[in-house]
């Protein structure tokens, strides 16, 4: 089937639509865009961390808001045509959070990331996330992100893709790189979906 045919159930002119208003209402990249793409064709293949928001966005009910339903489509959009171009990465905190809320939503949210390769908790984790939540001033209702983060840069991931930065401003993200730096620690890009969805 050609990449162009329209299919049943796929994205069609209103969803296109949507997603360029989104793009262009929003600036949730805590890092130069430009580089991003620099960096995103020096290998051919990348690691991807799905942090919860994406099986949220992917899995939930079609969202009125033009926000939400802009996130929606980007993620299915992404999970669709894009993400067999990556190595995909979970962690046991992605599967507790998943698994919270209503019964059918976290069944869903699970089925998504099933079979995504899992990264366990440890003791090495835990001690970054506590340092990372204290260093950016994460408060103890969102001490989630800081263990994602944690998992990226233990594990050594190159991309945390997630819809929720509200903890990570340009700041914010420049105090994680000097401290990451210090101490000889990789630091993860942060991005939203449709950054993936550009490369080819």
């Amino acid at each position: 089937m050609g990449r162009n045919r329209r299919k049943k159930g796929g994205f069609g002119d209103f969803a296109w639509l949507v997603i360029i208003l989104f793009c262009c209402s929003q600036a949730v990249f805590p890092f130069d865009f430009t580089l991003f793409l620099q960096y995103s064709k020096s290998m051919d293949k990348k690691s991807v961390y799905i942090e919860t928001t994406i099986p949220s966005y992917a899995t939930a009910k079609a969202s009125r808001d033009i926000i939400k339903a802009a996130r929606q489509t980007i993620t299915q959009l992404f999970w669709e045509n894009a993400r067999q171009n990556y190595d995909l990465y979970i962690s046991q905190y992605v599967i507790d959070e998943c698994s919270k809320g209503d019964a059918d939503a976290a069944q869903r949210r699970l089925n998504f990331i099933e079979g995504l390769s899992l990264i366990n908790k440890s003791e090495k984790i835990e001690e970054l996330a506590r340092v990372y939540q204290r260093l950016l001033d994460i408060p103890d209702k969102a001490k989630a992100d800081s263990f994602h983060l944690a998992v990226c840069v233990d594990a050594n991931i190159d991309y945390l893709l997630s819809w929720n930065f509200n903890h990570l401003s340009f700041a914010s993200y420049g105090k994680l790189l000097l401290y990451n730096q210090e101490y000889g620690l990789p630091t993860p890009f942060l991005i939203t979906p449709e950054m993936l969805n550009t490369k080819e």
